[in-house]
């Protein structure tokens, strides 16, 4: 077994076995979750939708406590998109409050793991006392050297796209480059994610086979791996099922394989 589950892993268990069948040599630099599920989780138990909220708060520390353990790269968490402020207004405000009390709360961990925090999205348009959380947790956490950790919040990915692209136009206007040397590099720099490996593996958990606006640019190679899974009951079993199937995948990026393909 990985020397770093020893104390969190039964031998004996599900998990153990899972993961001695994991290529720790092939793993994804850069996952991508949208973590979806939780109303209809907390539904099939008669409780209010933010009782599922609150119960996937448990499976993002068992996702960041298994990718730090895994040294994954990064990670980017689908927490809350632009769409999602249609949602009940009651619903919206738990949710800003939970997250709120999730960051004061969890980032001491977070940091003792090494992980570094990072906000992404438009989040001028948050509560300043949500802002100012995630600003003490990112100045916390800035300096980590671990799992580097994105949130997106009050994301969109066409959006992404578009700030990306009028931050690198004034960037070129101010040097005098034409629009004919504009080029796909010029949108990756500026993207939300500049700096961090291409999403290797993008998973969506309860069965929902769409993309979501999310992470648009990013995943146009990624893996694709859908779960019927709810997101509350997405744990460290669950995880390690998403990174064997991501092993099996032939990745040609367009081309094809030395053995041929179409």
């Amino acid at each position: 077994m990985h020397t770093n589950f020893k104390e969190v892993i039964d031998p004996g268990s599900t998990e153990a076995v899972l993961l001695s069948q994991i290529d720790l040599k092939r793993l994804p630099q850069h996952v991508a979750i949208i973590m979806d599920g939780n109303g209809r989780w907390a539904k099939q138990r008669g409780k209010a939708r933010i009782f599922g909220h609150q119960e996937g708060a448990e499976s993002v520390r068992s996702i960041l406590d298994t990718f730090a353990r895994l040294e994954i790269d990064a990670v980017t968490l689908y927490a809350f998109s632009t769409e999602n402020w249609k949602r009940p207004e009651e619903e919206v405000s738990a949710l800003m409050q939970m997250l709120k009390h999730y960051i004061k709360n969890e980032i001491d961990e977070v940091h003792e793991n090494r992980i570094k925090f990072c906000a992404i999205g438009n989040i001028e348009g948050l509560a300043e006392d949500v802002r100012e959380e995630i600003r003490k947790a990112e100045e916390k956490t800035a300096d980590n050297k671990g799992t580097k950790l994105n949130v997106a919040l009050n994301y969109g990915g066409r959006a992404e796209i578009v700030d990306a692209c009028r931050k690198a136009f004034s960037e070129m206007n101010a040097q005098g480059v034409q629009p004919a040397e504009f080029t796909e590099q010029h949108i990756e720099q500026n993207l939300y994610t500049a700096g961090l490996p291409e999403v290797d593996l993008m998973i969506r958990t309860s069965g929902e086979m769409r993309i979501s606006n999310f992470l648009l640019w990013q995943v146009a190679y990624s893996e694709i791996y859908v779960t019927d899974t709810l997101f509350p009951d997405f744990r460290r079993e669950e995880i390690f099922k998403a990174l064997l199937d991501f092993q099996k995948r032939d990745r040609r990026f367009g081309g094809v394989v030395s053995t041929g393909g179409s």
